[in-house]
């Protein structure tokens, strides 16, 4: 089954997409770790993306569709794979569908602005171990410090209220008319995303049949 998963930032498609991987023993693929990778390989679009990045400039449209066919074409992605983080854009999906990657299934992740921001407004992040909690949802025994190894607990820069409301406004304009692209070729499920892990991993099989 090959599928693509997206929604807002601080939505948990990075941890379903990780659920959905064990469960259909198929690789998730995220955007940025590709690109890494690609670059660490020393593959020809890495070390081109590299030249972009070693510049400080986006890597363009063109080069990450060619680090992503790159990678689709490895053997492990043979029974499926779950795309996380690409497409971004209709232009994106569009050059998805003309380099004739066949999707199944497109599951937008649902969950409204004001939750993603009171979830990700409470992640604090370990400066020294890099463990995660949530001021609401998982906090840590320690209150400011970090359970694992007693470390000060940080709020990431793009954690921050301000910030969030701008990566949503980037979302909706950029991101969300991925929905209608694929609503009309019959492929899109929405799946809420606010009731936590364990019932929206539920809703999202449901969604897939699995």
């Amino acid at each position: 089954m090959n599928i693509i998963l997206f929604g807002p930032p601080g939505a948990g498609k990075g941890t379903q997409a990780e659920i959905l991987s064990k469960d259909l023993s198929i690789p998730t693929i995220s955007t940025g770790a590709i690109i890494r990778g690609a670059v660490k390989e020393g593959t020809p679009m890495g070390l081109s993306a590299k030249k972009y990045m070693d510049g400080g400039a986006l890597v363009p449209d063109e080069v990450v569709i060619g680090i992503i066919k790159e990678r689709l074409a490895k053997d492990d992605c043979k029974n499926g794979f779950i795309l996380d983080g690409f497409p971004r854009t209709v232009p994106q999906a569009e050059a998805l569908d003309a380099m004739g990657v066949k999707i199944d299934v497109v599951v937008s992740l649902e969950v409204p602005d004001e939750a993603i921001v009171d979830r990700m407004s409470g992640r604090r992040v370990c400066k020294v171990c890099g463990a995660t909690f949530h001021t609401i949802y998982n906090p840590s025994a320690k209150g400011e410090k970090c359970d694992v190894c007693d470390a000060d607990l940080l709020i990431r820069d793009d954690d921050k209220p301000e910030v969030v409301l701008n990566r949503l406004v980037t979302y909706h304009k950029e991101t969300e008319p991925l929905k209608e692209y694929y609503c009309g070729k019959g492929i899109l499920k929405s799946v809420e995303g606010t009731n936590g892990v364990e019932a929206t991993t539920e809703l999202m099989k449901a969604a897939l049949g699995i």
